[in-house]
């Protein structure tokens, strides 16, 4: 065991309770949340989709008439 001096004292560990803490705060959270984080407010102002007509069923009679010359 090593000895303790003045500009070493003994250690007890309460000084690292905070880093711990905050270490577990950080486990807590997904991998992907830390390396691509997506803004709050990205994803408060994202749209909800719609529902769309499926290619080639529009109705052509919905359209207006061309008028040709």
């Amino acid at each position: 065991m090593s000895e303790t001096t003045p500009e070493q004292p003994a250690r007890d560990g309460e000084d690292l309770a905070e880093i711990r803490a905050e270490i577990d705060e950080l486990r807590a959270v997904p991998e992907e949340e830390l390396t691509s984080p997506t803004p709050a407010g990205l994803l408060a102002a994202e749209p909800e989709p719609e529902p769309t007509d499926p290619i080639g069923s529009a109705d052509d009679d919905d359209a207006e008439p061309t008028v040709t010359s």
